[in-house]
């Protein structure tokens, strides 16, 4: 390997030197000596425990009998200087001073002000001892998940650090370290030859190599400064719980340790060894450490040689980590048990680092950061000139060619067709070329719906590097260029033309997988610009792929997280088929592609704030397919909260009828015609005798503002009796019963004086807990009795039949029967707020009120109705219906449409034809049974409650306070997010998963549930 440091003067240190020092084994003092000469030197009296370190010994210092931390004790490696000791302390306090937000561990002092800083005469020879002051809360240590956040946090933390060390000077920074990424090659050349497994021996040296050149051409153009240069995930430490720490939120980290490391180096090392730790934790790949690159580039602008550095810096760190980490094992003899637990870790860091291309990976930073790189940094970009090349197929017409639409957004992509792949995409080419044109195209760089994967716990390789075209009769393909075909056979022909552009084609057929093209010249066959390279048959599928000769060649569908990267390696074939890109565009597609977030930006400039959306930076979700949502980059993702929608997303039997309804007539109820009378009749056949009289809204706060208003007219009273934590609507009557604090955090305070709220009948956290809840129905019964004493006797009770905005919790055995009969001996009458819990969702009943054996006045009915289509109802007798005539007339625009009514009708048909109640039942019981036995290894699992698929997970940070684990519920949902579930908190406390499904949830879709929020309860969040 070539040396960097050759392009810049020669490095002649005055302190430490890795290359000459020879073996650097640890100090191996005992704790006892250690806590002696503390003793000794500055009369300290301390317990010592052991911490861990690579070529250093550290000691967390306790007070005696407190345990309270004192401080770390540092014994120095003999072979740093005390110059270079001295410079450590000075770059902690110029942080200190210049970054005051930070806490920065510093030599502490004794009382005279004087460091505590010695050069001990020990067992082990003279060696120096430090007591550095100790920073609460904890370092990132381990494998645990990095949120984002915390990976940004690092960012910024490294960014602050070059700003404050960027002017430091120090003798002791001239020095050279086995850890500057400068020395790599010397290190790896070095120490690659100790390391036993001989495979991963050559990976680490080729991949070090490759990456080294790339840096050695990258040197003069990247500046030089002081740098801590061990920012790791070790080396930072959290924010202590309890709020704020320096204005920075709780957990994240604010603190940094160690600066053993100190000297001066390329500026860009500080970020890239930082990101390099994110590497190795649960759940972390390359483009994990994106936020991170932006918060450093945010305060300290990277340069486009620093960014085009920054990944081969990651894997030059990733190799001198492996090898160095298995030399320490060896020359400890295995007595060193922070470097041997290492070893492992440390080969996740190199493997995830060279598991996407340095070129990729620095394409997409580029575009992450938005800096164009200059063409010396990173190569050439790909385009393709078509004056400068021949036809690969010649006399083909634009206008004889069919673009074919298989994006998120595709009109000709019905239901669930999608999963048939790229069988679907060969129909759909069949068909094309069965209208008589010349070729089928699919485009580049459009995410494939067809590519994607349901219950995927990463996202689908979904966006296309070529094209793919059939051709309608049997094509001939030449060269468009000088060239040699360096492979050929198996399906695949490949050029290497003149200019630097490798041409791939990949032709086969549905009947003879991996089929050659016929006649294709041999291997290393050099042709001409117009010499053949074979001929395809008719209707064969032509994968054509253009990229430059010096990039590692490219799949054919990559993730849409790496697609950046890759597409810029690549460049469109669409110029050698003599079509312009915009010949093969597709308008659906590059609208779905759209940036998720300047839509986010739309919509908020648009919308009111208010109208709050899931998630802080969502996807753009824009596809649904039965339980399953799908992103416009073709994430698929498990919807596990969606009682909006209880047949599935896409339902073909309500698309269809609405389809025809709205073909045939549109308009409102008041005119007369047969759907909205036969979903009205099939609707109440469906409630419990009586119950016969129906009305038609939209939504499920209009079906609870008019149930209190037909009890207010029924009843001539003003008063209503609700429970609290309720959620019922956004209407004004709907609203004015709605006691969630987590719906409107004013909500007690703001209710009207009409509105009389009891306590909520929740068993697990209410007032009374267990065989207590009982007492929940005497005491709202008391309370109604109480108001009628008072001369304001209630016009209505309403509740949830099933405690959903709660978590789905069932209420206490006999509750509703029993504040029903209190109610209703006062005159007033029982509303059931069916909204949620109705149609099924409990599995063993139709209504949840059934649970109860009760049965109420009046229903509230929406949500499932119309599986997300605008319909909603209330269910009463005719008496109290009659009743609603004082208040004149009602009337609902869309209620009952036609287009309403069949929507309904089809909701209907396939709850019976679906049997989506039984579904319910048996698939919520598995899951149930499944989410308590996670409730068995996770702690933080307080209780699984509901029936069906109506379920609440509740978090609780004690299992015996109950103390909501809040920050840690919307977290779990943050990650579950990344891994392909969403889910969503409910509750006052935000601390329960809202499982709501859609009904036709399957097993597989169940246990994909359970297993994710199990990796995350295991991993982190």
């Amino acid at each position: 390997m070539t040396d960097a440091s050759d392009a810049s003067e020669p490095v002649r240190p005055r302190g430490f030197d890795f290359f000459s020092a020879g073996e650097l084994p640890a100090p191996n003092l005992s704790g006892a000596e250690v806590a002696a000469i503390l003793a000794d030197e500055w009369g300290l009296e301390v317990e010592l425990r052991s911490l861990g370190s690579q070529q250093d010994q550290n000691f967390l210092a306790l007070a005696p009998g407190t345990g309270e931390p004192v401080g770390v004790v540092k014994v120095t490696n003999p072979a740093f200087t005390a110059t270079e000791l001295a410079a450590q302390d000075a770059a902690a306090l110029r942080i200190a001073e210049h970054a005051s937000e930070l806490r920065v561990a510093t030599t502490t002092t004794d009382a005279a002000g004087r460091p505590r800083s010695v050069v001990a005469d020990t067992s082990d020879g003279l060696r120096s001892i430090r007591v550095i002051s100790f920073l609460d809360g904890g370092t990132l240590t381990g494998s645990a998940y990095l949120p984002p956040r915390t990976v940004a946090r690092l960012g910024e933390l490294a960014a602050r650090t070059s700003l404050a060390l960027a002017d430091f000077e120090h003798d002791g920074l001239d020095r050279v370290l086995q850890w500057d990424p400068r020395f790599a090659d010397r290190v790896v050349d070095l120490l690659a030859p100790h390391h036993p497994d001989a495979s991963r021996r050559r990976q680490v040296t080729d991949a070090a190599a490759s990456a080294w050149a790339r840096l050695a051409a990258l040197a003069p153009d990247l500046p030089m400064q002081a740098v801590h240069l061990d920012l790791t995930d070790d080396n930072v430490v959290r924010a202590a719980d309890g709020g704020l720490a320096g204005g920075v939120p709780r957990g994240l980290p604010d603190g940094l340790i160690d600066f053993g490391d100190v000297t001066r180096s390329w500026a860009v090392a500080e970020l890239a060894i930082t990101i390099s730790s994110v590497l190795h934790h649960a759940g972390a790949e390359p483009v994990s450490v994106l936020p991170a690159m932006r918060a450093f580039h945010a305060l300290r602008p990277l340069s486009s040689a620093e960014v085009a550095a920054v990944w081969p810096l990651v894997v030059v760190r990733g190799a001198v980590l492996v090898v160095s980490g298995e030399h320490q094992v060896q020359l400890d003899g295995g007595e060193n048990a922070y470097a041997a637990d290492g070893l492992e870790r440390e080969w996740r860091i190199f493997e995830r680092a060279t598991s996407v291309p340095v070129e990729v990976m620095t394409a997409v930073i580029a575009a992450a950061l938005g800096v164009e790189l200059d063409q010396a940094h990173a190569g050439s970009p790909l385009e393709v000139d078509a004056d400068a090349f021949s036809r690969l197929v010649h006399g083909l017409e634009p206008s004889r060619v069919a673009v074919l639409d298989v994006s998120i957004m595709s009109p000709d992509v019905d239901a669930g067709a999608w999963l048939d792949g790229e069988e679907l995409e060969a129909r759909l080419a069949r068909a094309a070329l069965d209208r008589a044109v010349d070729a089928a195209v699919l485009p580049r760089a459009v995410p494939r719906l067809t590519a994607a994967r349901v219950r995927a716990d990463s996202s689908s390789a979904t966006v296309p590097t070529g094209l793919d075209v059939w051709f309608r009769a049997t094509t001939a393909f030449t060269s468009p260029a000088n060239g040699i075909v360096t492979t050929s056979g198996t399906g695949l022909v490949s050029v290497e033309l003149a200019g630097g552009v490798r041409l791939d084609l990949d032709a086969t057929r549905a009947d003879e997988p991996h089929r050659a093209l016929a006649n294709a010249p041999g291997s290393g066959t050099k042709v001409a610009a117009g010499s053949p390279l074979g001929t395809a048959a008719s209707g064969a599928r032509i994968r054509i792929r253009l990229q430059r000769s010096d990039a590692p060649p490219a799949p054919h569908t990559v993730r849409p997280e790496v697609a950046a990267g890759w597409l810029a390696l690549t460049a469109d074939p669409a110029p050698l088929l003599g079509l312009a890109a915009s010949d093969v565009a597709s308008d659906a597609g590059s609208a779905a592609a759209s940036d998720a977030a300047a839509l986010l930006e739309r919509r908020e400039a648009s919308l009111a704030e208010v109208q709050e959306h899931y998630y802080a930076a969502p996807p753009r979700i824009e596809r649904g397919w039965r339980e399953h949502l799908v992103a416009t980059d073709g994430r698929v993702s498990l919807d596990m909260v969606n009682n909006v929608t209880p047949l599935g997303h896409g339902h073909v039997g309500v698309a269809d009828a609405v389809s025809a309804q709205l073909r045939r007539l549109n308009t409102n109820s008041r005119f007369h015609y047969g759907a909205v009378v036969e979903y009205a009749e099939r609707l109440a056949a469906l409630a419990p005798d009586g119950l016969d009289t129906v009305f038609l809204v939209n939504s499920g706060s209009e079906a609870t503002d008019l149930a209190i208003r037909i009890a207010l007219a029924a009843t001539g009273r003003r008063d209503v009796v609700a429970i609290l934590e309720a959620y019922h609507g956004w209407t004004y009557a709907s609203d004015a019963v709605s006691t969630s604090v987590a719906d409107n955090p004013n909500a007690l305070a703001t209710r009207p004086d009409w509105v009389h709220a009891v306590d909520a009948p929740n068993p697990f956290r209410g007032v009374h807990r267990g065989a207590d809840a009982a007492r929940y129905a005497p005491e709202a019964a008391a309370r109604i009795a109480s108001l009628a004493a008072e001369g304001r006797p209630p016009a209505a009770f309403i509740s949830e039949t099933f405690f959903g905005n709660a978590g789905g919790i069932p209420l206490p055995d006999g509750y509703l029967s029993g504040v029903y009969t209190a109610v209703r001996a006062t005159g007033g009458l029982a509303i059931a707020d069916e909204v949620q819990a109705g149609f099924g969702r409990l599995g063993h009943w139709f209504w949840g009120f059934e649970q109860q054996h009760a049965v109420p006045d009046v229903i509230a009915v929406a949500k499932a109705a119309g599986n997300g289509y605008p319909l909603g109802a209330v269910i009463t007798t005719r008496e109290i219906a009659d009743a609603f005539r004082s208040q004149g007339y009602f009337f609902s625009s869309t209620g009952g449409s036609p287009a309403s009514s069949a929507a309904g009708l089809a909701v209907l048909d396939a709850f019976r034809d679906e049997h989506l109640q039984q579904n319910a039942l048996r698939v919520g019981t598995r899951l149930k049974e499944r989410l308590e036995e996670l409730a068995t290894r996770h702690p933080l699992i307080g209780a699984v409650h509901g029936l069906g698929l109506y379920l609440g997970v509740e978090f609780v940070r004690d299992r015996a306070t109950l103390e909501p684990a809040t920050a840690e519920t919307a977290a779990i949902c943050d990650r579950l997010l990344e891994l392909g579930v969403i889910m969503q908190p409910t509750g006052d406390h935000q601390n329960v998963l809202k499982v709501k499904p859609p009904l036709c949830l399957d097993d597989a879709s169940a246990d994909f549930f359970v297993a994710m929020l199990d990796r995350v309860l295991t991993e982190g969040w």
